[in-house]
């Protein structure tokens, strides 16, 4: 069993620059594909435009069409009128070097950008491409509870496939609600796509007494695999996508495993409550706070340093000095205005700006 979607949002970068580090991406992409994987992910908004850039570089550029799949997403919250979805999507399609994209989604739906997508039709433009075979599956993305996502469902049954975070840390969440809305993405008939399977890394280094737990389900597997495998193992789950920078991490996710069985999963389950309370800021990295903030604050960034000193105190005195060169580039946390941009903006729907009066009392 091997589900692997390669997604586009964390890449490979050059230590100089922070660049996209091409030569290193253009290998993972290749054993990607040798592995027998096809399933690409990017969006308009990742990486400031340049997950599709890379894609067409990477991908596109160097191997046939038909040996790739690939996923995009309409930013339709950015949307002002039908036909700027029309334009939006042409400039992808010439961004990322194809005719086509084998699934194509509207991005990031929730409370307030559904309706966003009600007014100005974006559910008929899937349909309009699927029609004319410039999308051959269609669907979205979801960060919101299982009610709304069973009310859009309902009203728009046309669709083919749901995007939706689901990890075991937040199988039972209030927030996020992963287990319900998987639950009512199935019951619907609609297969899913995974994101966030290792909630940003969170889930790739746990808890001393979590390690122990999981070691039990799999010695042979490390904690970011049996996250991956944890959702993999969802039977109505076709893609789990996977952001990784380094080969180590692709070559772990491509691993074939079998699915676990209930009582692995269950066992899981139980170790999310010792790591939720072992994590400070339970941000994934995704970086979508950021677009809008006047004070150019790197919150994600900032929040990694905190939790860093949440589990390890005593190094403060290797992470202050880390937030302090930030802080020359970037607003620091005591910038923060409290216009609540970012967490307008959060998937997560963190209190963003209490944290960062933590981040600012602590450094």
């Amino acid at each position: 069993m091997n589900k692997l979607g390669f997604g586009f949002l964390r890449l490979p970068v050059l230590e100089k620059d922070g660049d996209i580090d091409l030569e290193r991406l253009n290998g993972m992409v290749d054993t990607f594909l040798q592995h027998g994987r096809k399933y690409f992910d990017t969006a308009y908004t990742y990486l400031d435009g340049k997950s599709e850039w890379a894609i067409r570089e990477s991908v596109v550029k160097r191997h046939s069409r038909e040996e790739f799949l690939l996923a995009d997403k309409l930013p339709g919250y950015m949307m002002k009128s039908y036909d700027d979805c029309r334009r939006c999507f042409e400039f992808q399609l010439e961004r990322c070097g194809v005719d086509y994209f084998d699934v194509y989604l509207l991005h990031w739906l929730n409370g307030t950008n559904d309706k966003i997508a009600e007014k100005y039709r974006e559910f008929e433009f899937l349909q309009e491409l699927k029609r004319d075979g410039k999308a051959r599956i269609i669907g979205f993305s979801f960060h919101d509870t299982a009610d709304l996502l069973d009310e859009i469902l309902t009203s728009h049954p046309e669709v083919d496939v749901v995007q939706l975070q689901i990890n075991y840390l937040d199988w039972n969440s209030e927030s996020v609600q992963a287990r319900l809305c998987y639950e009512t993405a199935v019951r619907h008939g609609k297969k899913v796509i995974v994101m966030e399977p290792v909630k940003g890394g969170t889930l790739a280094d746990v808890p001393p007494e979590a390690a122990r737990v999981l070691h039990q389900v799999d010695p042979a597997a490390g904690a970011a695999s049996l996250a991956v495998r944890f959702a993999s193992s969802l039977p109505e789950v076709e893609i789990v996508l996977s952001g990784m920078n380094t080969m180590d991490q692709l070559l772990d996710n491509l691993r074939e495993t079998e699915p676990l069985g209930k009582a692995e999963m269950e066992k899981m389950i139980q170790v999310a409550e010792n790591i939720h309370h072992s994590i400070a800021v339970p941000c994934t990295g995704c970086g979508y706070c950021l677009s809008g903030c006047p004070k150019q604050i790197c919150i994600p960034r900032y929040f990694k340093l905190y939790n860093e000193y949440f589990a390890n105190p005593g190094d403060d005195w290797k992470i202050r000095p880390a937030y302090e060169r930030l802080a020359l580039k970037y607003g620091s946390a005591s910038d923060c205005i409290d216009c609540k941009s970012c967490e307008y903006r959060c998937p997560q729907k963190l209190s963003i700006t209490e944290y960062l009066k933590k981040v600012a009392e602590t450094f």
